[in-house]
């Protein structure tokens, strides 16, 4: 047995010194192969970057290319329509057939007092026609309002005595006094209104 422990031992010493060879470290110097391994990486993630960037900034940038185009149209359709909605009332306006009538009355032309019709089938006249006069024309314009008699009241009007003035309750008050809300005795302020 104890042969197989002086072997061991003697072994063990040789297992232990190839073990701290193999674990040494030493410093290797880069090779230029990393380098150029990471520079095209870093272009490409660049690249990236800088595309992105331009790219936002060109959909922002016709995004609201497109928000005021939009918005012009917007305006203009809102002037279009108010020019429209002038337009067709004048149209109204003159389509009117009271200024219609107003215009024909001033041309000298007067409504038909009996009209006749001609039946196209066999050409005959249906009435008797009669020409129409300026005394069997219409009344176009309106006739004015009158007034009516409960609103047309004489006024009442009553004299104060002199060197009284009548309150707002109806009371005589005494004319040496102020006014309310003036400085001035009431005998003042008439002496200056009357000059």
């Amino acid at each position: 047995m104890s042969t197989l422990m002086d072997q061991a031992r003697n072994r063990f010493p040789r297992i232990a010194e190839a073990a701290v060879e193999r674990a040494r470290l030493t410093v290797v110097p880069r090779t230029a192969s990393r380098r150029a391994a990471t520079m095209p990486f870093m272009a490409l993630v660049s690249l990236l970057l800088i595309g992105g960037v331009a790219g936002l900034l060109f959909f922002n940038t016709s995004m609201q290319q497109a928000s005021f185009t939009a918005t012009a149209l917007e305006d203009r359709a809102e002037q279009l329509e108010a020019q429209r909605q002038g337009l067709q009332m004048e149209l109204d306006d003159l389509r009117n057939p009271q200024r219609v009538a107003l215009q024909a009355k001033r041309m000298g032309m007067v409504p038909a007092a009996s009209p006749a019709f001609i039946r196209l089938g066999d050409g005959r006249v249906l009435g008797t026609p009669t020409p129409a006069t300026t005394a069997d024309s219409l009344r176009v314009t309106p006739l004015p309002t009158r007034k009516p008699k409960a609103l047309d009241l004489k006024p009442v009007i009553t004299r104060a005595k002199p060197g009284t003035v009548q309150g707002a309750d109806g009371a005589a008050a005494d004319s040496g006094r102020a006014a309310a809300g003036t400085k001035k005795p009431r005998d003042r302020q008439q002496g200056e209104t009357d000059r």
